[in-house]
């Protein structure tokens, strides 16, 4: 069904949401959950969770989504994990210990600049389309390269482990992208502030990559602080 002009539900995102909120409340109690599907609240230890981040792809049997699960705690993301259940790769992060995929290190690439460097950009419909026209426009006239496969998790994933320099969106939730962005953050990326102005509840734009296109991205895409 849909809950939206292409924003679709499936099914399996109903029964992923309730499996892992029923496991997590098992576990800890004490925490909040905030889902997609089921919403929340923000408490100081809160459980942030995508049961299918790429729910179209996954409907059209496009193989590129995944499950997202993070742990943000005073204000700050403690770990996260994204899962792609067609690939069977578990990227996994926990602050201060590093990323892996499958239980292997993963770093960022080595991007040299702009003329070497593939982004992610998004596309949001919380955003007009022409703001979306406008970003692509900047990203190409300098000299990115640029993919919007549909799945900010495993965007954010992939830069993580090397496979593409960048991501970009104008607007996400939080359940989108905490995990994700932990994990650039944890293989020597850097991610611009998700959880200024509210943004854990309330969502903002994105911005991550390797940190020889950082001030480049900035440029495009300005938000403010990044980390």
């Amino acid at each position: 069904m849909e809950k939206g002009t292409h924003d679709l539900v499936t099914q399996a995102d109903l029964e992923i949401d309730r499996f892992l909120v029923e496991r997590l409340r098992q576990a800890f109690p004490d925490d909040g959950i905030l889902t997609e599907e089921s919403g929340g609240d923000g408490a100081d230890s809160l459980w942030v969770i995508d049961p299918i981040d790429g729910t179209t792809n996954f409907a059209r049997r496009i193989p590129h989504f995944a499950i997202s699960i993070a742990f943000h705690a005073k204000g700050r993301t403690e770990s996260g994990v994204v899962y792609n259940p067609v690939r069977d790769e578990m990227f996994a992060a926990r602050r201060g210990f590093g990323a892996t995929c499958n239980g292997q290190p993963i770093r960022v690439r080595p991007t040299r600049g702009a003329t070497d460097a593939v982004v992610d950009a998004g596309y949001s419909l919380k955003r007009p389309v022409a703001d979306y026209v406008a970003l692509v426009g900047r990203l190409l006239d300098s000299d990115f390269a640029f993919v919007q496969n549909g799945s900010a998790a495993i965007g954010l994933a992939h830069v993580a482990c090397g496979r593409i320099d960048g991501y970009c969106e104008l607007f996400l939730h939080s359940w989108d992208v905490l995990a994700g962005l932990l994990l650039v953050e944890e293989a020597g990326g850097w991610v611009s502030d998700f959880a200024a102005g509210g943004g854990i509840l309330s969502g903002n734009a994105v911005l991550a990559g390797t940190p020889a296109i950082r001030a480049a991205l900035e440029r495009i895409l300005p938000l403010g602080t990044a980390i």
